[in-house]
């Protein structure tokens, strides 16, 4: 208990991001509908938003070493305001895609400030809580963010978007109000892309296919809902229903994954996926509950890709490799999210809102052919690392999972 009151105002202010940002992405995609946006046209703005993300990972570090993290959380804090309060000021496309950067540097960098914060902050014996808390923390500001969407789509545009900007403001008043002397900075991550390739081909693809789902769901999720005759209340559970089963499903995937070889269980979760992705077509004809079961069977088989990819890839790793190739693979993740959201809301304009799953599900089919492939190729590694289940929000993120990788030879 004392652990968590003296981490409560970093915890909170990252709630308070969390249910900003996870709101943003689905009113865009309502809001901007309903002015008359091209299909192609919101999924540029998801697009949007991880070009900032990769901008914010990458400055955050070097913004902490010149102003320190308060400072730095403001100035990131401000670029997340402006950003979402721009979007009442004008609806254009490309305006709000611009927009939409700026929120995107906000979150990732904000979250990186946090993450530095509290590995500065945690020891080797609290450090499992902590990620705990933080995980649970962020899944459940995601969750709420999404059950969220009614509520914001009922309102007017004017006062949706200024509740976002109060929620992302408030995130600056927990750190500002803190007794907790600021920590030094940290050097900044050394940005090495090709050190992920060099680790692991197959997890550098796991990666790219877990963008391509979780991305392409997260922010073209709600076109499809719309296309398929979703109300924005049944929306936002739709989009919960995927975080719900992401959440539910990490758990009995890390036990599979340190108890068996991580690339068959890469390729079965890959098989499930394209099994989820047929469900979902077909439970668009078969009414709202069905198509909330299936969007909780997609989250369930798409969502722990990451962390099993990402864990496989560690196994390959030495410690001091650890925290650059965390960066690395969430570089890789970034550049997959730019393109999947654009990319995935050009094939639903042009062949129907089916065409995101059968896209998804293709990905997926790559993944099981390249995994099968890598086998042939090398052999599984003689050590494992302990599976972690990853969160997807800074490129510092590494520095803060620290040792918890590593197990010695009794824990095995």
């Amino acid at each position: 208990m004392r652990m968590i009151v003296s981490f409560a105002a970093l915890l909170l202010s990252a709630l308070l991001l969390q249910l900003s940002s996870g709101g943003v992405g689905p009113l865009d995609a309502l809001t901007g509908l309903g002015a008359g946006f091209t299909r192609a046209q919101v999924g540029f703005l998801g697009s949007a938003h991880f070009v900032g993300f990769f901008i914010g990972c990458w400055w955050a570090p070097r913004l902490m070493g010149n102003v320190g993290h308060s400072r730095a959380f403001a100035v990131l804090t401000a670029m997340g305001a402006i950003g979402l309060a721009g979007h009442v000021l004008i609806q254009s496309p490309l305006a709000w895609a611009l927009l939409r950067i700026g929120t995107g540097i906000c979150i990732a960098g904000c979250y990186t400030v946090i993450e530095a914060w509290l590995q500065a902050k945690v020891t080797n014996s609290t450090r499992g809580r902590t990620m705990g808390i933080y995980r649970a923390v962020d899944m459940g500001g995601s969750l709420v963010a999404q059950l969220m969407i009614g509520m914001l789509a009922d309102l007017q545009t004017y006062v949706a978007y200024t509740l976002l900007t109060m929620l992302c403001v408030a995130s600056l008043l927990p750190l500002a109000l803190t007794r907790l002397p600021q920590p030094d900075t940290p050097e900044a991550t050394r940005l090495r892309p090709l050190l992920a390739w060099q680790m692991s081909p197959l997890a550098v693809a796991g990666v790219l296919v877990a963008a391509l789902s979780g991305a392409s769901f997260r922010m073209v999720g709600p076109i499809y809902g719309q296309e398929v005759g979703l109300d924005p209340g049944r929306i936002g559970l739709f989009l919960a229903a995927f975080v719900a089963g992401g959440a539910l499903a990490q758990y009995p995937t890390g036990w599979l994954a340190d108890r068996f070889d991580r690339r068959w269980v890469l390729v079965w979760l890959s098989v499930a996926a394209v099994g989820a992705c047929l469900v979902t077509v077909t439970a668009a004809g078969l009414g709202e509950g069905a198509i909330l079961l299936a969007a909780t069977l997609f989250g369930l088989t798409t969502f722990p890709v990451y962390s099993v990819a990402t864990a496989h890839a560690h196994d390959f790793a030495s410690a001091d490799q650890r925290v650059e190739l965390s960066a690395a693979l969430m570089f890789v993740f970034a550049l997959g999210a730019i393109a999947a959201p654009w990319t995935t809301s050009i094939l639903i304009e042009h062949f129907g809102p089916a065409a995101m799953f059968h896209f998804v599900a293709l990905g997926h089919i790559g993944l099981i052919v390249f995994g099968v492939a890598r086998m042939r190729v090398r052999g599984a590694p003689a050590r494992r690392t302990r599976y972690v289940w990853a969160p997807r929000t800074s490129f510092t993120i590494g520095r803060l999972l620290g040792r918890s990788r590593d197990r010695d030879e009794a824990g095995k």
